[in-house]
């Protein structure tokens, strides 16, 4: 099976849901395109299609002919010739144009119609009246209704089509002052919806202006500014305090305080030395940094979080294509329905006809879907980029969705619920011996080893402050243990098992205690036993509280882990986790995602993104730690924290149900609103003026209110 490609477009002239339903339809109807996804707010398209069969250039020719203009992603733009292809659109190249003209526009109509009806039913002047009511309609309506008549001439009844005809009719009927409100108000209502997706698009944009655009790179021995994309692997940038790292890289000179919280969410700034990692768009604080750049400008972490979240919002939850199909039916339903009010009770009960004209009018202006369908994807686009500035990245409105519903969390241990390093938890005196010495004998000869268990032991003596000792005839014992010579002396540094063979007595009552907290013991002796080291992968710091909320949000917790039960047992005691399950192999994991799912529902994984990757695609949503770190964890988890920070995850839980919510309460208004107008219109309590002011343009800012707060939630 050949794989399709891909191409995103740039979609200019779209200023509503509808339009995007426009463009969808358009491209659909194209043989070899498979898929098609419209994003009204980030004003982008995302097309499979079979490259053998169609091309972009016919793609964009089909969007071209629908009355919209595109361009692919990446190439440029001319402004000049985008802004006077498309003059109804300027606001893309200048939001600021854009908004003085709206501004200017709603006052000059507001001043118009406002002195209109007190002409006519203040003074009476009904001819002065509708003469300024027409002003109205033309200054607000212009766009409108040029957008309206292409509409025709494409054979498509479009929004701008019917509130054309609503104005039209309404004048006709003598209703000047209902026909200048149409225009004026759905004028606004747009506006509104312009302005939620310029918001929209100003939380992505904010994201990639976090990274500098030039670098100061030393060439020749000499710095130089150039652009970022003009920096190689390789090169060395120079970031001075206060400055934001351009480039990710390795520090090779100087040590500071970065701020990662672009990037991590982190509120802490972090100590970078020679070595360690530093990202594009982080903060250097107060120290000079040289840094060898390991990625180019497009391959940064900052560039692959910016690309997912806008994949992300592209992506629509089950929720969203719902409304998308109920807004395909609605629409053409009730505008069947007004034309049937317009005439069937004049054709065939001989009632008046300019009464039921007007219903009908005030059921065409109803029709407009336009704040049901921006009612989610604004509430989404909110959602995953406060998310993203939290250090959390969510690919898509559907795993907020299911994130919301999901009823057990599942943790692998090792590296999630622990730091994944072993540390030193407890030095015990045998034999009247001093926990220094202990502990000095141990590291001295532990630091000629490179296993993890003798780098926790070394790096102990190192907290402590604790000399190291010069060893001689260092020999490692597989699987058991350590010696070598020390002042003359041979020491010992391995498990109990080890001792015993040697038949050095230790006390096994201690070691068994130890052992069944889930530590690891290592025993130190020459001709006797000194000490006890115990070891164990510590608890991350977060780990309590995070279960604890978890659980106080009745969610479910288990832990599946590789390591033995002892251990597994220990730290779900310590956490009061509900169950876990030791000895998995990662097939194992997979399994007991499958049994949790089917005993309690929708199950949340928690991993590294690497080793657990099959058992977090399997669970409903994959969630990969510190993927910071890692492409692989990036790429395979559904939801990614970028730092190694699990605290985050009682908020991301309360995010998805938060935005999940008002996705709720959006379309159930949207919907109460629109049918109890529509059926309000019979008996002629609703008007044309509130129909438009209530049902369109007062809920149209109703719902991107409701979704604007997710952008504050903490």
């Amino acid at each position: 099976m050949v794989e399709p490609n891909e191409c995103e477009l740039k979609v200019k002239g779209m200023d509503c849901p509808s339009c995007a339903m426009n463009v969808e339809n358009a491209v659909k109807k194209l043989d070899g395109v498979s898929d098609i996804s419209v994003n009204f707010i980030t004003r982008k398209a995302a097309i499979k299609y079979d490259s053998s069969r169609i091309n972009t250039s016919q793609i964009i020719g089909a969007i071209e002919n629908a009355g919209y203009n595109a361009i692919e992603e990446g190439k440029e733009i001319n402004h000049e010739e985008s802004c006077s292809s498309c003059a109804t659109d300027i606001f893309e190249e200048k939001p600021s144009i854009w908004k003085q003209r709206s501004t200017l526009i709603i006052a000059l109509s507001s001043v118009l119609l406002t002195l209109g009806l007190y002409i006519e039913f203040v003074l009476g002047m009904q001819l002065q009246a509708n003469i300024l009511y027409l002003m109205v309609t033309v200054v607000s309506g212009y766009s409108i209704m040029k957008k309206g008549l292409l509409a025709l001439l494409k054979k498509r009844l479009d929004m701008n089509f019917l509130m054309t005809i609503a104005a039209v009719g309404a004048f006709s009927i003598g209703h000047g002052e209902e026909g200048a409100s149409v225009v004026y108000l759905f004028f606004i209502a747009e506006f509104l919806e312009d302005y939620a997706g310029e918001r929209a698009r100003k939380s992505i944009g904010a994201l990639i202006k976090l990274a500098p655009e030039t670098a100061v790179v030393k060439r020749n021995g000499k710095e130089v500014n150039l652009h970022v994309h003009d920096a190689n692997i390789n090169d060395i940038a120079v970031v001075r305090p206060g400055e934001k790292i351009p480039l990710d890289g390795i520090v090779i000179n100087g040590e500071s305080s970065v701020n990662q919280a672009a990037i991590t969410g982190e509120s802490m700034p972090v100590h970078k030395k020679e070595g360690d990692q530093v990202y594009a768009g982080t903060l250097n604080e107060h120290g000079y940094l040289e840094i060898k750049v390991s990625r180019r400008s497009e391959e940064t972490v900052l560039s692959k979080i910016v690309k997912m979240v806008e994949e992300a919002e592209r992506k629509k939850s089950p929720t969203e294509k719902f409304v998308d199909k109920f807004a395909r039916y609605y629409t053409p339903a009730v505008i069947f329905l007004a034309v049937g009010v317009a005439t069937i009770p004049s054709l065939v009960f001989g009632k008046p006809f300019d009464e039921w004209l007007y219903k009908a009018l005030v059921l065409l202006v109803i029709s407009c879907p336009c704040a049901l369908a921006i009612s989610t994807p604004v509430s989404m686009v909110s959602g995953i980029t406060g998310a993203a500035k939290n250090g959390v990245l969510i690919k898509g409105g559907n795993y907020i969705e299911e994130m919301a519903k999901a009823k057990v969390f599942v943790f692998d241990k090792t590296g999630t619920l622990t730091e994944g390093r072993p540390v030193v938890t407890d030095t015990l005196e045998v034999n009247n011996y001093p926990a220094k010495e202990i502990l000095e004998m141990a590291a001295s000869i532990e630091s000629l080893s490179e296993h993890p268990l003798a780098k926790a032991v070394v790096a102990k003596a190192e907290s402590e402050s604790v000399s190291l000792k010069p060893a001689s005839e260092f020999k490692a014992i597989p699987g058991k243990g350590l010696k070598g010579n020390i002042n003359g002396k041979t020491y010992y540094i391995g498990s109990p098992a080890m001792f015993s063979e040697l038949s050095i007595p230790f006390p096994q009552a201690k070691v068994k205690e130890l052992e069944e907290e889930g530590k690891t013991t290592i025993l130190v002796g020459n001709r006797e036993c000194m000490g006890i080291i115990a070891i164990m992968d510590k608890v991350r710091d977060a780990a309590p509280e995070t279960i604890r909320l978890l659980k106080k949000k009745d969610m479910r917790v288990a832990m599946l882990t590789g390591d033995n039960d002892r251990i597994a047992k220990t730290i779900a005691n310590k956490l009061e986790i509900d169950e876990y399950h030791s000895n998995l192999l990662p097939e194992d994991k997979v399994r007991m995602i499958e049994e949790l799912n089917q005993k309690y529902g929708r199950v949340v994984m928690v991993g590294d993104g690497v080793n657990d990757a099959p058992a977090l695609a399997k669970a409903t949503v994959g969630i990969a730690m510190g993927a910071i770190g890692s492409d692989v964890a990036l790429e395979t988890a559904d939801i990614a924290l970028m730092h190694d920070d699990i605290s985050k995850l009682p908020y991301l839980f309360e995010l998805s149900k938060k935005t999940f919510g008002i996705v709720k309460q959006n379309i159930f208004t949207s919907i109460a609103v629109k049918g109890s107008f529509a059926v309000l219109a019979f008996p002629g309590i609703v008007t044309l003026w509130m129909a438009v002011a209530f049902g369109d343009m007062g809920l149209s800012l109703l719902v991107i209110v409701n979704a604007m707060r997710l952008a504050v939630f903490k």
